[in-house]
């Protein structure tokens, strides 16, 4: 959100500072792990759909920008029960919306799609669309496109604190001292520690992923395995990847354990891998070779898992933007550009009621 925010001020010739604690692209906190997974027939909730259609139209520009492969399209199955979460989520979006797609038994996924095994009972939803995002090249090439248009970043500096002023706003790093007319917190996992004052309640969950040498390679190619998210059992999900020279790549969705910044467990264990290769066994038994590498990551969690996109309520020049809840990455081009919008006084694109701070004070 913050790489995107700053390419997007930047853009519109807007003067920008970006700081961070780390040097970005980095594998702290949630915008890491070389793919993220891009999709229109948004099972979460249809309201999501605009807004990556939006995205779409985002990262081609930002590829034709860059020069950088940012989007690749393989194409997206939803799988689960036909009455399940995942794929009633997904067909109800693409019902609305009007999108392109189809349903398939599992029988039909299995003649398709032969990597993939999912039991009789399952149905899935086929959209052509969606693809896999590179998170990684993506970052770098907002930050390298902002600071190509006077953008300054300062990388390596925490913001310690911040505060409203009569001009505007203070940040205050270890470095020094910054002053502007507003201010983006877009800090992910380290936002409570930046907003202490609005007590969201905001959860951060450790989640791991995987990249497992494939034992038929050829069934687990970009050209033959499109991303996939399966419902495998009642509200438990997991998602992967072909093979894009890294191994196949597979995690766990919102089943990793709570933790902080400051605490969290980066090492995986034993036990870990063997539940991710029981599925991969029963559900993708081409990709279950040698595990390759494995990291963890940080979902920062709303209650109601959507995103947090609003000015402070105390400090108008102060939008707080994220925590996202596990499933922003792919939006991230389009909410910067919201976020530009209305910093730059331009009318708002999409309606951001939804995502506003007060519905927790209502709860």
């Amino acid at each position: 959100m913050g790489s995107s925010t700053a390419y997007q001020l930047a853009l519109r010739g807007l003067k920008v500072l970006g700081v961070d604690q780390f040097t970005p692209p980095h594998s702290f906190g949630s915008s890491h792990g070389k793919s993220r997974i891009i999709r229109e027939a948004y099972f979460e909730d249809p309201l999501y759909v605009p807004l990556v259609r939006r995205a779409y139209n985002g990262w081609a520009k930002l590829q034709a920008r860059s020069g950088r492969r940012v989007l690749t399209r393989t194409g997206g199955l939803m799988i689960g029960a036909t009455d399940g979460m995942v794929v009633s989520g997904a067909r109800a979006s693409a019902l609305e919306h009007g999108l392109p797609f189809e349903e398939l038994s599992a029988k039909e996924v299995r003649a398709r799609f032969p990597a993939l095994q999912p039991p009789d009972d399952a149905v899935a939803i086929w959209e052509p669309r969606a693809g896999v995002l590179n998170p990684e090249a993506a970052i770098f090439a907002q930050l390298s496109l902002a600071r190509s248009m006077r953008a300054e970043l300062k990388f390596g500096e925490k913001v310690t604190k911040w505060r409203a002023t009569d001009e505007g706003v203070e940040i205050t790093t270890h470095s020094g001292i910054y002053s502007a007319a507003r201010l983006v917190i877009s800090a992910g996992p380290w936002m409570a520690e930046l907003v202490p004052e609005l007590n969201l309640p905001l959860k951060v969950e450790r989640c791991v992923v995987y990249w497992f040498d494939p034992l038929e390679p050829d069934e687990v190619s970009e050209s033959k395995l499109p991303i996939f998210i399966h419902e495998y059992a009642p509200g438990k999900t997991w998602y992967g990847f072909a093979d894009f020279g890294d191994g196949v790549k597979v995690a766990l969705h919102h089943q990793g354990e709570t933790t902080t910044t400051h605490t969290v467990r980066r090492a995986v264990s034993d036990s870990e891998i063997s539940g991710i290769r029981d599925l991969i066994t029963k559900f993708l038994p081409g990709a279950g070779g040698e595990l390759r590498n494995s990291t963890v990551c940080l979902y920062t969690n709303t209650p109601d898992e959507d995103f947090i996109l609003d000015a402070h309520p105390e400090h108008p020049a102060v939008f707080i933007a994220s925590p996202c809840s596990g499933h922003g990455f792919k939006f991230s081009i389009a909410i910067g550009e919201l976020i530009a919008d209305q910093i730059a006084g331009e009318p708002s694109r999409f309606d951001l009621s939804p995502f506003n701070i007060a519905r927790f004070k209502a709860s």
